[in-house]
């Protein structure tokens, strides 16, 4: 482990807290804990830091997801072959990133991420399951093809937002609230980063004694973040969301632009 000062210690732990709760409410906590990761270790290759903010990322994710499996109505066969899809998806993604200039998709992230801030804030009932009855065969179809396949590819090929993604697409493709989605969001995650820390492991680039320490505090973040959203219910998920996805969009342009 690098030689880091107890201050830069306390920081990224407190990121890791944090980005554990966003991420089990609607996904994208890797928006807090990559950038603290980058800035905290500015000396340290940046393979060991993706290596090493997956490493944590994957223990919250999985407390997130065992604390919703036991108190939400979550399809666990479904979202387990929405992940494996999103897994071959992300490996096909991965392959073609390199031909891909991050300048041309980061204008059209945003574009499409503004439409989903506006449609939600303007369909009160999306994301609340009034009206809707269980998935069609057909419709779970789709989500293993598009929704894991899809965005498993954007994951592998651009990544920022990937979890935010999964929430609103499984809420309006298998007709799921907010609380469901984001309980199968967590699962599908869980295949995804299992996959990329396998391979990062393989090469040897996660820290992983740092990676232990911000884990636990991920765990903690995760796990009360799971609890909140289901005792807060679909409406406080649709708020967290929005401020989510205004923050990429921000994020993004911020890249862009800088």
């Amino acid at each position: 482990m690098p030689d880091i000062s107890l201050t830069t210690l306390v920081l990224l732990c407190a990121a890791a807290l944090v980005a554990g709760w966003i991420d089990a409410v609607v996904g994208g906590g890797g928006l807090l804990l990559l950038p603290a990761l980058l800035l905290g270790l500015p000396q340290v290759p940046a393979a060991h830091i993706l290596g090493t903010n997956k490493a944590v990322a994957i223990v919250g994710t999985t407390g997130a997801a065992v604390t919703y499996v036991r108190k939400a109505p979550v399809e666990v066969r479904t979202a387990v072959r929405i992940g494996l899809a999103a897994l071959a998806g992300s490996m096909g993604g991965a392959f073609f990133a390199a031909g891909i200039s991050s300048d041309v998709l980061r204008p059209v992230i945003m574009v499409v991420l503004l439409g989903v801030a506006a449609f939600v804030m303007l369909r009160p009932s999306f994301g609340t399951g009034a009206g809707k009855g269980p998935a069609t065969r057909a419709r779970v179809v789709t989500a293993i093809v598009l929704v894991g396949g899809g965005i498993g590819f954007y994951d592998g090929l651009f990544g920022p937002g990937t979890g935010t993604f999964l929430v609103l697409a499984l809420t309006a493709v298998l007709h799921l609230d907010l609380v469901t989605a984001s309980a199968t969001a967590k699962i599908v995650n869980v295949c995804t980063n299992a996959g990329a820390l396998a391979m990062f492991a393989y090469q040897g680039t996660v820290l992983w004694q740092l990676a232990a320490l911000m884990a636990v505090f991920n765990l903690a973040g995760g796990m009360f973040g799971a609890r909140m959203a289901l005792r807060k219910g679909a409406e406080f998920v649709r708020g967290v969301l929005l401020v989510v996805v205004f923050s990429l969009v921000a994020k993004l342009a911020f890249d862009q632009w800088s």
